[in-house]
């Protein structure tokens, strides 16, 4: 599967089976998601994988603000990821004189961002389904999970061996997203 293969056919995938991800094969989507760029390279992004049923149900129950989508999702999943990033890091170029961004925290949002679309890559690639949830509590999860202090939740990712395969939803044309000056 070729990259351009890989972010057309990547979709989210919400119903899995009733079979846990082998944690090896975990650790090789890892491997590859850690590759994903960063800020002057901090690497911020972290991923605390949870396969745990119990973890995984108060998860649900505490994590995802009752959205009945994220409930249900979790309800069949068999492995979590908790995608944190380490805080203070992006945004900040202090070997090159203490240069800021006009949003540091705008770029460790960015940052999380090309780590989680990069592990859900590498997941697909692997064969294993994942879906990302954005309606979440992070201080909620980040208790949850146990997080270091000086890290931050960016998302939930559910993980598995997908049971369905989602069709692709429609795009808007390249002439509405595209502009030249």
């Amino acid at each position: 599967m070729d990259a351009i293969e890989m972010i057309q056919e990547r979709r989210s995938v919400r119903k899995y089976k009733d079979e846990k991800v082998v944690r090896k094969k975990m650790e090789e989507i890892i491997e590859i998601a850690r590759w994903a760029p960063s800020w002057a390279n901090t690497q911020i992004a972290r991923y605390t994988l949870v396969d745990d049923a119990e973890t995984i149900a108060r998860l649900a129950a505490e994590g995802v603000q009752g959205f009945s989508y994220n409930l249900n999702t979790l309800k069949r999943a068999r492995g979590v990821a908790v995608l944190s990033f380490v805080k203070g890091k992006s945004g900040r170029l202090e070997k090159y004189g203490d240069f800021d961004s006009s949003n540091p925290h705008f770029w460790e949002a960015f940052d999380a961002g090309i780590a989680c679309q990069t592990f859900c890559l590498a997941a697909h690639a692997k064969g294993i389904g994942t879906c990302i949830f954005g309606v979440i509590d992070d201080e909620s999860i980040s208790q949850i999970v146990g997080l270091p202090e000086e890290e931050t939740v960016a998302a939930l990712i559910v993980y598995g061996y997908p049971d369905e395969k989602p069709a692709p939803t429609p795009r808007k044309p390249v002439e509405e997203i595209l502009r030249y000056l």
